[in-house]
């Protein structure tokens, strides 16, 4: 069992540069979006949560989560370089508590960069705060640095562990109907939602020009037939490896997360494939590797084995690929 903790001798020895904490203007940003909750606000979302008042869309989970945060106050860089070494002179937990919850928007802020490569931000969220704990764990006040100029490299590194642990194998089609479905179906959902409407099939498919049994065809796919790494699986015949990062994203610091992430990725599957010969990288190129896999029986043929023993060396080939991307986590926060 590959072990990716990321321990007390990985800590980030690079030079990092300046990374300013949340300033009052990007918590403004964050207030347009999830504004604050005055008493009539909090009265509609006691309603929304008990159904009374005909509430149409529920309340939004960050949206609640950055309320909370928001009782924890900001340091000030005094405040703050005061508490770090007070810190780590005493171990005091309570200053601990005060470094961690100051910096809590720090990580909203991150993991925001990298929402396209996760269905729930929160998740992102909940990983770059243990990447926060452990920060403050290590952080040593005397170097001359600020602690969220360092305390950023931990947190994308345990964001990054979380991706590259929950990287999954997804059936995408090759049409260019159903491409184009895989990378905006979510998003266009998302955006039905954000305007009070239910994403039917239909309504959806109206939106994006395809047919509905086309969209119906890729919620059942993108909801159930997602292959996870954690749990290799030969029953299908038609997997590709694919980075599933739409490429249009319009946010300068979300673009550049994904491409960060895309490229690492591709250079982690690039390293694994420069391990494998003959037969097993055939079967890596043309059955995990390419948008029109080829069947087990045509490689079967073409080697002079049984469809069987294609399936075989596929499964062995997802679970190398599997630890081998985990083995990387220990070295992620060097990708940042």
């Amino acid at each position: 069992m590959v072990d990716d903790s990321i321990g007390d001798d990985q800590a980030p020895v690079i030079e990092v540069e300046e990374f300013h904490p949340v300033d009052t203007d990007e918590d403004e940003a964050l207030d347009s979006e999830y504004p604050r909750r005055g008493p009539a606000d909090q009265t509609a979302k006691e309603n929304s949560e008990t159904g009374e008042g005909g509430a149409l869309v529920p309340l939004d989970p960050l949206g609640r989560y950055l309320a909370e945060i928001r009782r924890f106050p900001l340091l000030t860089r005094e405040e703050e370089a005061e508490i770090a070494k007070r810190y780590h002179r005493h171990q005091d937990r309570e200053d601990a508590f005060r470094l961690v919850t100051a910096n809590l928007r720090l990580v909203v802020k991150i993991a925001l960069e990298f929402a396209r490569a996760s269905r729930n931000v929160l998740d992102l969220i909940q990983e770059g705060n243990v990447g926060l704990m452990e920060a403050v764990k290590n952080f040593d006040p005397y170097r001359g640095i600020r602690f969220p100029s360092y305390a950023v490299w931990w947190v994308r590194a345990y964001i990054y562990r979380y991706l590259i642990n929950n990287w999954r194998l997804v059936k995408i089609g090759t049409t260019q109907a159903q491409r184009k479905l895989f990378f905006n179906l979510r998003k266009e959902s998302d955006r039905l939602e954000a305007q009070g409407f239910r994403p039917e099939p239909k309504l959806l498919a109206q939106r994006m020009g395809v047919k509905e049994s086309e969209v119906r065809e890729m919620q059942d796919r993108m909801s159930q037939s997602e292959v996870s790494l954690d749990q290799p699986s030969g029953q299908s015949e038609d997997v590709a490896l694919v980075e599933v990062l739409p490429d249009d994203s319009h946010n300068p610091e979300e673009a550049a997360a994904a491409d960060e992430w895309r490229n690492f990725a591709r250079e982690r599957v690039e390293e694994f494939a420069a391990t494998l010969k003959d037969k097993e990288l055939e079967i890596f190129n043309q059955r995990l590797l390419t948008e029109d896999p080829a069947t087990l029986q045509e490689i079967g043929q073409r080697f002079g084995i049984s469809r069987e023993r294609v399936r075989q060396i596929e499964t062995r080939l997802k679970n190398r690929l599997r630890d081998f991307i985990r083995g990387k986590a220990a070295d992620v926060d060097q990708a940042t």
